[in-house]
């Protein structure tokens, strides 16, 4: 008796009668021999990931259950696009229907023009959503991560990995959660870029620490310089891994923490001129811990104008990170808590590196 294997199909339109189309291809779908269509999630409404002017989609994902190899379905799929009359297979451009192979059974195909799972579905909150609402605990054989962890990791956005910006991935999280120790390490892993912050060259941090509010903004001011000078756009490499110990959306978190009224509003003038001058990261490690934890790892480090940090500090700054993340869309957020992730463990290192490549591009 042959195998069966239940799969995963992408289903897409955005010409003519788009919602016809989809049910057109389902139909060919459960006729085909050694097919069995299951389930079918909700049919959403999409606007182009290219941002193009070009109509909205229809989008949505069928189970099906089948005895056919990956390459037949394969084949099957590019069958139906063709019978219902799809003839433009440009990348990115406008379709009658588009059948894609997310996946299949817990394989991992990569040979030809064939690739499964789906290269960019971790990437696509509408992918993510019609899996999540058929089976949000399926795991995706490579990432090993369930369907709907990937799906929140997105914010509710879509993405697409491009070569043409700087590869940046930031480590984000409270004072002491352990961001530089992990920067390094995976800049070693990657054998890349680490680029991290200068505390100890900061002239001003040990008196701000100390309690002179009147440099407050000098030092805010240095880091904020510093920063944008190390993630410019036109200094980080295109198509090229790099790691920070920081994520600069943090600036604001501690301008707002540290700066006085008057100080403050004029940092936030002088901010969006900095900021427009930064490469966005294309995924942000955000890790977190307890803060008792945190607090530890401050006094082992023994920073001398660090010893001083009161929990209800990092408490506030861990808030702050929390309410940033809430609504973030600038790109996916890996989630790490640090009692889940040893960084002197070489398997944890490399399970989140492997996570890391799927979210990034490799010249």
């Amino acid at each position: 008796m042959a195998k069966v294997t239940t799969a995963y199909i992408g289903l897409g339109s955005n010409l003519g009668e788009r919602e016809s189309w989809i049910n057109k291809a389902l139909k060919l779908l459960a006729e085909t021999e050694a097919i069995e269509a299951a389930r079918v999630s909700d049919i959403i409404e999409t606007v182009s990931l290219t941002g193009t002017d070009q109509p909205d989609y229809l989008n949505g994902v069928a189970e099906i259950k089948t005895s056919l190899s990956v390459e037949a379905l394969h084949n099957r799929l590019a069958d139906i696009e063709s019978k219902l009359g799809r003839v433009n297979r440009e990348k990115w451009a406008p379709r009658i229907i588009d059948l894609d192979l997310l996946l299949f059974g817990d394989e991992v195909v990569r040979q030809g023009g064939l690739t499964v799972p789906h290269p960019q579905m971790h990437l696509r909150t509408f992918v993510l959503k019609g899996l999540c609402q058929l089976n949000a605990e399926l795991p995706h054989p490579v990432m090993k991560e369930s369907m709907g962890e990937l799906a929140a990791r997105l914010g509710g956005a879509d993405f697409v990995l491009d070569s043409e910006k700087p590869q940046l991935v930031s480590i984000a999280g409270i004072i002491g959660v352990g961001k530089t120790t992990l920067t390094k390490r995976l800049s070693k892993h990657f054998d890349c870029k680490g680029l991290l912050e200068p505390y100890d060259a900061n002239p001003f941090m040990p008196d701000v620490y100390a309690g002179r509010k009147d440099l407050a903004l000098d030092s805010q001011l240095y880091f904020l310089t510093h920063r944008t000078t190390q993630l410019n756009i036109t200094t980080l490499p295109r198509g090229q891994i790099a790691f920070s110990d920081y994520v600069f959306d943090k600036e604001l978190i501690y301008a707002r923490r540290l700066l006085d009224s008057e100080q403050l509003s004029l940092y936030e003038r002088i901010y969006p001129a900095f900021a427009a001058k930064v490469s966005h990261p294309v995924l942000v490690v955000y890790l977190t811990d307890e803060i008792e934890r945190c607090l530890q790892r401050i006094h082992v480090r023994n920073r001398s104008y660090e010893q001083q940090i009161q929990p209800q500090f990092l408490q506030d700054l861990d808030c702050d990170y929390q309410q940033l993340f809430s609504g973030w869309k600038t790109c996916p957020v890996i989630r790490k808590q640090m009692s889940e992730l040893d960084c002197s463990q070489d398997a944890d290192i490399e399970q989140l590196a492997n996570q890391i490549k799927c979210y990034v591009t490799q010249d």
